[in-house]
């Protein structure tokens, strides 16, 4: 028998909020996290906004020392993973570690050290890199240093699988826990590549918005949508086994059914334009979560705000859904954040979560001019009051990487 697995901690940090109820608060309000870049001068860059995480002192988070030692990416994850097991009230003494893993994904790491020490390599000779440079800027490093601050010996990885990651740390985890190999799972992502070889990258390819508006930039299923806004960010849950979490009476804030992966197979970074790769995807995790379609009342979409994802994301809900595409709500919390690659399944698993626990629909704010190709309800600017039982939260990756997380308000 398949074991059930709960959500029994959070923890982020993201461009609405240094703290689960920070963010969460803000969601619900339709806050826009976007707004001009301010970690370094955009006078000579086309694009000028992101999603920054505001505010960050990462000495009020972590030890002073370790803090230098580790890339932001990693700092980002850290501390959200320090929140997320302060909330689960997880008691390490009393846990079996080498049955408590972590799973951790970030789709580029340590961008930042990556470009500051090949400056410095430059100009002083590439034997005058920083000792620190390879373990800061690896990718894996999130996940090793959460396993090293909270003693974790399980398995202890890293899925890289772009905008995907976040949603496949959280799926994998949950089943491993499933199957019986964990009883406790640390998971997610994080991601901060808002830098000039961050910006300098993903412009050159014609990927991000050049709007200057910070509340036109990032638009999700706008007809006037021209790019995603590049955002950072980390979302780290506690996954547990139910009779573990109940056995200890820690506070369960929902549960996790299904999950479902594909691939497109089409192209390194344009999604197959008939949706048909999200539409397997979907069902995939309909069907590991064991429920009907119709039982799926609200979608986390992947929604970047460009032209080919948001319309082909609308093609596979309609192809996969049918009639029952109608009824669902289906919105973009990117419109608040921006995109923070492989962070941001993580961060839209916890409010997704949370949408379940509070009995409220985000919305996709700044949303004015309506794309036929995006006939959905995507619950434009308010969001709503509704006692939701069951939610899908999609990734979308280069690559062709598709992942989907279905979610279910907990009952005992």
């Amino acid at each position: 028998m398949k074991r059930r697995v709960v959500i029994t901690g959070m923890g982020t940090l993201n461009p609405i909020g240094n703290s689960v109820e920070e963010a969460w608060k803000n969601c619900k309000a339709g806050v826009c996290g976007i707004d001009n870049i301010t970690a370094f001068d955009t006078t000579d860059f086309k694009v000028k906004v992101a999603g920054e995480v505001k505010n960050f002192k990462p000495e009020e988070y972590i030890d002073k020392r370790e803090a230098r030692r580790m890339d932001r990416f990693t700092q980002l994850a850290v501390a959200a993973a320090n929140e997320a097991v302060k909330m689960s009230g997880l008691d390490m003494e009393k846990e079996d570690a080498d049955r408590c893993g972590v799973l951790v994904s970030s789709g580029i790491g340590g961008l930042g050290t990556l470009a500051d020490e090949h400056t410095r390599g430059s100009e002083r000779g590439f034997e005058k890199v920083s000792p620190l440079f390879v373990p800061m800027s690896i990718v894996n490093m999130a996940a090793g240093q959460i396993a090293i601050a909270h003693g974790f010996k399980g398995m202890c990885s890293c899925v890289v699988t772009a905008c995907a990651g976040g949603t496949n740390a959280v799926g994998d985890a949950f089943h491993y826990i499933r199957d019986g190999y964990s009883e406790v799972m640390l998971c997610g992502g994080s991601e901060s590549t808002v830098t000039p070889f961050g910006i300098g990258g993903f412009a050159s390819m014609k990927a991000l918005s050049l709007a200057t508006d910070a509340n036109r930039a990032s638009i999700p299923f706008d007809k006037e949508r021209d790019g995603f806004v590049l955002g950072e960010g980390a979302g780290i849950l506690v996954l547990e086994e139910y009779e573990h979490a109940k056995a200890r009476g820690a506070q369960i804030y929902a549960e996790v059914i299904g999950y479902g992966v594909s691939c497109d197979a089409y192209h390194i970074t344009a999604p197959s334009p008939d949706g048909s790769g999200p539409a397997k995807c979907m069902e995939n995790a309909v069907k590991d979560a064991g429920i009907s379609l119709t039982d799926i009342e609200y979608i986390n979409a992947h929604g970047t705000s460009t032209h080919l994802n948001d319309a082909g994301e609308t093609r596979a809900i309609r192809m996969l859904f049918g009639e029952h595409a109608d009824k669902l709500m289906v919105s973009s919390t990117k419109s608040m954040t921006g995109h923070m690659l492989g962070g941001t399944g993580a961060v839209e698993a916890i409010f997704t979560a949370m949408a379940l626990k509070d009995g409220f629909v985000p919305a996709t704010i700044n949303y004015q001019v309506p794309d036929e190709e995006c006939d959905l309800d995507i619950v434009p600017n308010k969001g709503r009051e509704k006692d939701i039982k069951v939610a899908l939260s999609n990734s979308l990756g280069f690559g062709g990487h598709n992942a989907s997380i279905v979610f279910k308000k907990y009952e005992a």
